[in-house]
């Protein structure tokens, strides 16, 4: 059997290194002119989200899409009309100059992925729906009538690889964490090795008529999931001998700045361990906006290589095993770390979130409201917002006003050390001032390390009363906290620890990204007492609120409701972005609370899966509004489905009134 494997066979593992950049090697696959995976740049892509009959429209919109950086651009093809009108859209293309690779994607319609297969350069089918079924039942099927669905799904779905295989086309294999199968649901459950097992007996089919012409992808809307999926995958191949490119994406990843740090979680964690060949950042927004954000991920890596010159290959990543009881660090699950808690960091608590104010000025305590304390001068008191910072470094300036109780105070050692009223105020050592330190803080120390240089440190020998603050500004910094955790649990250190990450010379858009790939990797593997991003120049309101949007995309501290809204395409049946920005004000204020918007029944109910509510177009007009999974009400006419979804909210006892 044909396979294309790096220098040696993989026995595990699921990237090269834990502690150094290195891309790890995947077989290169032909979309067109423009190769994927090998050792070709990562590659950009996003869909159209026209009306694939609308020619003119979809062209224009697929120009637009080229020209801000998308190197693929799918289209939907939700029945054969659509398929076949595809090569009308491929002409138009062409005629006008325009070669970019089109991918096809397939839900349900086996007879249309045969067509477009004939047209387009690729094609998408989701395993959960091309051939198989998913009715949301719970099924118990035996071996035997699971393996004679496997039969029948393999009748169905070989004449498309033959058809790949005859016209040269690629084939993205990409799983939904929300749309598995009733039979894989019934073996695995709702779970990330679900998602690689529907993907696989995919893959072995293709290898069976030998076509290796493919792409993978895990995606899902949870970033936990998604980035344990891809582990696991990565992992599963190499045991089989695979090594195919991977598709990056979290799926109904939301708009605005939700949307743009969700994704960077999840894809820029798996980037950070060198995963990923390709990438669409999924935005409820046009689809030219996406591509951008997507090139500034993709490019940091690029650059990386370029700094650091590191291999492109080694020898998979071996993982460290703590020797205690304590549970052992694992990239396929997510676990906490566990931490003895100090004061209300640690322990069972939720990540705080620390940030600079040292240069702003200390006599007015207006400046505090960018960071949560709304100050009111007829009253003299401070009214705290849903994300209000835990903790404030002032370094060696005093301010002239009282500060907010719930607003903890930390000040550089030496200064500390001069306060007469202490109530409140906490020092910041290095290493080597808390070691000589005669006097410390009865209550809570702060003590900064920097993750380059921990291995000189006796961790076991800290107080009860110490939080470690690991900084870095390395530009793989990310690993090397990685590597700190690691060896905090194999030193069965109980310390709790907050992540500092200092950036220099990044613009907001970027320090977006950037901190929410390096910070927000380590909280999705269960790292980190809390955050800090060090960034001069930048405002307080975008570090605040970036970090707490770090926080509620790695699930670790829930501050704000959830929206997990789908980018739109030419299935959608509604304005997405209009309606989803109708929907967000009037439910906006209701924390914790997760709404699925789904503009089509493919994404919808099966990626708003993990919604607490869903709100999905099921036909012209009409709306079905679900709890859960579960259906609660179906076609309400739209001018009154967000009423009705409300009602069901104020039903359930989770509605509160705007303040």
């Amino acid at each position: 059997m044909e396979k294309i494997l790096a220098k040696h066979d993989l026995v595990g593992g699921y990237c090269n290194s834990l502690t150094t950049y290195s891309r790890y090697l995947t077989r290169e696959v032909n979309i067109g002119d423009i190769a994927l995976g090998g050792q070709n740049p990562i590659r950009i892509q996003s869909m159209t989200t026209t009306d694939t009959m609308d020619t003119l429209g979809t062209v224009a919109q697929t120009i637009r899409m080229v020209e801000s950086g998308c190197e693929y651009v799918r289209i939907t093809a939700p029945s054969i009309k659509e398929a076949e009108n595809l090569a009308n859209i491929k002409k138009e293309l062409r005629l006008r100059g325009y070669h970019v690779p089109l991918i096809a994607d397939i839900h349900f319609t086996p007879n249309a992925a045969e067509m477009a297969a004939r047209i387009v350069e690729k094609v998408r089918v989701n395993p959960g729906n091309y051939a198989d079924k998913k009715k949301f039942e719970n099924i118990e099927y035996t071996q035997d009538a699971y393996n004679a669905e496997l039969d029948r799904i393999y009748k169905k779905f070989i004449p498309l690889v033959k058809i790949c295989k005859e016209y040269g086309t690629a084939m993205r294999i990409g799983t939904n964490h929300g749309s598995l199968s009733d039979r894989i649901m019934s073996h695995y459950g709702d779970t990330p090795r679900g998602m690689v097992e529907s993907a696989m007996e995919f893959i072995r089919m293709c290898e069976d008529q030998q076509y290796y012409n493919l792409v993978i992808s895990m995606k899902a809307s949870n970033t936990q999931v998604m980035v344990q999926a891809y582990r696991l995958l990565v992992e599963t191949m190499a045991k089989e001998g695979m090594n195919y490119p991977l598709h990056l994406g979290v799926t109904e990843a939301g708009d605005g700045e939700d949307g743009r740090i969700k994704s960077a979680v999840g894809i820029g964690t798996l980037l950070e361990d060198g995963l990923g060949d390709t990438i669409r950042v999924s935005l409820t927004e046009d689809p030219e906006f996406e591509a951008p954000v997507a090139k500034a991920l993709a490019d940091r890596y690029s650059k990386r290589i370029s700094e650091l010159g590191v291999k492109s290959f080694e020898s998979p990543a071996k993982f460290p095993t703590p020797n205690s009881e304590l549970p052992t660090y694992s990239p396929y699950e997510y676990n906490r770390r566990v931490t003895a808690p100090v004061q209300h960091i640690g322990g069972h608590h939720h990540p705080v979130v620390m940030i600079d104010v040292s240069k702003e000025n200390l006599k007015d305590p207006y400046f505090l409201s960018a960071v949560g304390y709304n100050y009111s001068a007829g009253l003299d008191k401070y009214n705290l917002a849903d994300q209000a910072c835990d903790l404030a470094y002032l370094g060696d300036n005093l301010p002239s006003f009282s500060f907010p109780g719930n607003l903890k105070q930390v000040y550089n050692y030496a200064t500390w050390l001069k306060l007469k009223d202490r109530n409140n105020c906490h020092p910041l050592c290095s290493f080597e001032e808390f070691s000589k330190a005669e006097i410390k803080d009865e209550v809570l120390n702060f003590v900064e390390v920097d993750a380059q240089t921990f291995q000189h440190l006796n961790i076991p020998t800290f107080q009860p009363n110490v939080v470690l603050i690991l900084k870095t500004s390395s530009t793989h910094g990310m690993a090397e906290q990685r590597a700190f955790f690691v060896a905090l649990q194999a030193q069965n250190s109980q310390v709790p620890v907050i992540i500092k990450r200092t950036y220099q010379d990044v613009d907001a858009d970027h320090l977006m990204l950037y901190a929410a790939t390096d910070l927000g990797a380590l909280l999705t593997d269960g790292f980190g007492d809390g955050v800090w991003i060090d960034a001069e120049g930048q405002s307080l309101s975008l570090i605040n609120s970036t970090s707490f949007g770090i926080l509620q995309a790695t699930r670790t501290r829930i501050s704000k409701t959830e929206y997990i809204s789908c980018p739109s395409c030419g299935r959608t049946l509604f304005d997405l972005q209009e309606t989803t920005q109708l929907i967000r004000s009037r439910t906006d204020h209701l924390k914790g609370i997760k709404i699925g918007i789904m503009g089509c029944i493919v994404n919808g109910p099966g990626e708003m899966a993990d919604a607490d509510y869903g709100y999905v177009g099921t036909g012209p007009d009409k709306i079905t509004l679900y709890r859960g999974k579960e259906v609660v009400k179906k076609n309400v006419t739209t001018a009154y489905a967000l009423d009705e979804l409300i009602d069901i909210i104020k039903g359930d006892g989770n509605w509160v009134e705007k303040v």
